[in-house]
């Protein structure tokens, strides 16, 4: 039997899987068909041909696409929002200063606080505490330190109309100094009360009558014994301090001995600032705690 007759041989299709082959008559009848098989060969060489061609077509098609797409994804609003939506900036490379509440530091301690009552004037008091050392030194001028004395019985080392206001108002101690410079002697009494109130109320009621009692020895001789002598008064806080000041040879003061007047001014503002210091020790001290 031959092949390639009746109509029920199919055609062999080289694009067409499990297709027969045509092969020739001739020799053992199994003789491929060279003929055949070069056009079969040079048929697929030329659709290999048109594949390439409209495959590069299409590559060129999908970039051409691509960047379409890309350009319209850059300019337009790829994520569906409309621009109005968009944010009208971008944030800064650089962060905003970070903001704090205000805040405010706590009021420092008035020193005057500590020295206006007993209860919180703590601090060790006597008369080495409060003229320390062994001279005084106010501007230009020195003051030897004499005598000191600490009294419990604030009556007894006054005289004139100050014993009455101090024991009137609750004197407690009445801590005394003497400083001299070039014949001239001061005495420095710092009466001390409970509070401020009772202080100032004493100091109300002195008059020009009202004045400590000089305190000599050692080196200082006794004055303002019966002599013109010149006082002060004067109160801070718990305390009133007052001032005698004469000459060392019992002559009597005038308005023309300024180095009296300003020796006693000294030593006035001299305890006004020991005060003043136990008030500021003690604010620092508690403000540290």
């Amino acid at each position: 039997m031959s092949y390639g007759q009746g109509g029920s041989q199919s055609q062999w299709d080289p694009w067409k899987p499990n297709s027969q082959q045509p092969w020739s008559s001739e020799g053992d009848g199994r003789t491929p068909d060279w003929a055949a098989l070069a056009d079969a060969s040079e048929t697929r060489s030329k659709r290999r041909r048109v594949l390439f061609i409209g495959g590069g077509v299409l590559a060129a098609a999908g970039i051409a696409t691509a960047v379409a797409m890309s350009m319209v994804s850059a300019n337009g609003n790829s994520s569906g929002r409309a621009a109005s939506q968009l944010p009208a900036a971008l944030p800064s490379e650089s962060a905003a200063a970070p903001s704090f509440d205000p805040t405010s530091a706590p009021p420092p301690l008035d020193p005057k606080e500590f020295i206006s009552s007993a209860k919180k004037d703590t601090a060790p008091l006597s008369a080495d505490t409060l003229f320390p050392g062994t001279q005084l030194t106010m501007g230009e001028n020195v003051y030897k330190k004499g005598p000191t004395d600490d009294s419990k019985n604030c009556a007894t080392v006054a005289q004139g109309t100050l014993p009455k206001a101090l024991t009137d108002n609750g004197c407690t101690r009445l801590l005394r100094v003497t400083y001299s410079r070039d014949g001239i002697a001061v005495t420095v009494g710092i009466a001390v009360f409970d509070t401020e109130a009772q202080a100032a109320k004493a100091r109300g009621e002195t008059d020009k009558k009202s004045i400590v009692k000089p305190l000599s020895g050692g080196d200082v001789k006794a004055f303002c014994n019966g002599a013109v002598c010149r006082s002060t008064t004067n109160s801070l806080g718990r305390y009133a301090y007052f001032t005698l000041t004469g000459f060392a040879d019992g002559k009597n003061v005038t308005t023309e001995d300024t180095k009296v007047f300003r020796a006693g001014d000294d030593l006035a503002q001299f305890a006004f600032q020991q005060i003043s210091r136990r008030g500021e020790a003690q604010a620092s001290a508690a403000a540290n705690q």
